[in-house]
């Protein structure tokens, strides 16, 4: 995990990269540990939870990007009806692969999940999900994009505009956890509402702070009860 203690001002005259949690599916609803790509469609709220995301935003993003999820497209789509930035497709950015637990929603396969994905926060990386992915797997295809799309659109001196990404809960909030800093149990308790996001800014050497993660801006030492609904958030 990110060492805490170094510098966490954010570079002057960059955007920001806001991570946006996709709009409800039918497998939100139902609870389902629903992973696999392509995945389910947005619901008629989902699409409606996408376009309203997308008209509060101040001033559009310099660019637009969704995983190859559908949910994630479909929510980058509505984004661009919006705001006129076309959306594009970024690899490696899907949501946490659950394996054997894919498509269950009963209580002990949330369990499941969740006690092998807290395990992640504190440290345990190489703690793999039956059948699915590893911590480190998740982060080795994940982080990379985001550091692209920092030295690519978010240096100093560029348009300082934001860059958008759409995205998912359980994916989101171990990438956030290991570029930041911010420790559990706020990352592991505070689960991610369908399209709300997680901000980060680029700090001096490369790094990154997070300025806001869903209703929480800095500093995270809230107490957040865990939830038992939606784990993928």
């Amino acid at each position: 995990m990110t060492e805490t203690g170094v510098n966490r001002d954010p570079v002057r005259g960059s955007g920001r990269l806001v991570l946006v949690r996709h709009g409800e599916t039918e497998g939100n609803v139902a609870k389902l540990l629903d992973t696999r790509v392509p995945g389910l469609p947005l619901t008629e709220r989902g699409v409606a939870q996408a376009k309203s995301f997308a008209a509060r935003l101040a001033v559009p993003p310099v660019r637009l990007y969704s995983s190859v999820a559908l949910r994630a497209q479909q929510t980058a789509s509505q984004i661009e009806s919006v705001t006129g930035v076309a959306a594009e497709v970024a690899d490696g950015v899907y949501e946490v692969q659950v394996g054997e637990l894919e498509g269950q929603n009963s209580d002990a396969a949330h369990r499941e999940f969740q006690r092998v994905y807290r395990s992640w926060h504190l440290g345990e990386l190489h703690t793999r999900l039956p059948g699915g992915e590893s911590g480190e797997e998740v982060l080795e295809r994940y982080l990379p994009v985001l550091e692209q799309l920092r030295d690519s659109y978010l240096l100093p001196g560029s348009e300082s505009r934001d860059v958008l990404l759409v995205s998912h809960g359980a994916a989101m909030r171990l990438a956030a956890r290991e570029l930041t800093g911010v420790a559990p149990p706020f990352t592991t308790n505070n689960h991610l509402d369908n399209t709300e996001t997680i901000e980060l800014a680029p700090t001096a050497g490369g790094g990154w702070t997070c300025v806001r993660w869903g209703r929480y801006t800095p500093p995270f030492g809230y107490k957040v009860e865990p939830k038992a609904d939606d784990p993928m958030g």
